[in-house]
């Protein structure tokens, strides 16, 4: 069984930076592809970013530019670095890990962008 541990969000104003992490532990022999996804109230989640194996990131077009995805494949995390957040930007955001044979999600972390 897979555990993933979300941490990072909070309350930012409009402009303001978070980084937000998902560390996975439990049953793991390999990792793949690790992706970011949020989901605001009344919306359906989407995805935000996500990195391969071999670290090439892809980013949805509201985020390019932003935010930025990364990995450390020593510890089974990946981050999350937000810059110039917006109000928009306001969701739980939720990490997602690919393996061999299952997906697993994280319980999800709010970031709410507000002045």
């Amino acid at each position: 069984q897979v555990q993933l541990v979300e941490s990072g969000g909070g309350l930012v104003q409009p402009g303001g930076s978070l980084r937000l992490s998902c560390a996975a532990s439990g049953s793991i022999f390999r990792i793949y592809d690790m992706s970011w996804y949020r989901q605001a109230p009344g919306k359906e989640r989407e995805l935000v970013a996500s990195i391969t194996s071999g670290s090439t990131a892809n980013y949805a077009d509201p985020v390019k530019g932003r935010f930025t995805i990364s990995r450390d494949n020593a510890k089974n995390t990946v981050y999350l670095q937000m810059n110039s957040l917006k109000p928009e930007d306001t969701a739980v955001y939720f990490c997602k890990i690919d393996l061999m044979t299952a997906t697993a999600w994280g319980q999800g972390t709010q970031v709410t962008v507000s002045s």
